[in-house]
């Protein structure tokens, strides 16, 4: 379990096997991988190794991918339109 961020995907861009790539691609500490059916799963060991680079949130429209930062209360990290 995260102790430090939490990383946020709206199913329907998860479920995007084009958008899976792009983010598995676009993390530098392999947070996301592409699971079965080219489905987005998040490599939960990876997540503290999150260096806020800001490069998911480009993935998909505003607001489908959300990092929070778990140690400041909750605030979120997103894309905004």
């Amino acid at each position: 379990m995260a102790l430090f961020i939490a990383v946020d995907v709206a199913p329907e861009l998860a479920r995007d096997a084009a958008s899976a790539k792009k983010l598995a691609e676009v993390c530098p500490v392999d947070i996301f991988k592409v699971g079965a059916a080219g489905a987005l799963e998040v490599v939960e060991k990876n997540l503290d190794e999150c260096t806020l680079c800001e490069l998911c949130l480009a993935v998909g429209k505003p607001g489908q991918v959300s990092v929070r930062k778990l140690y400041d209360d909750g605030a979120r990290l997103e894309r905004r339109a």
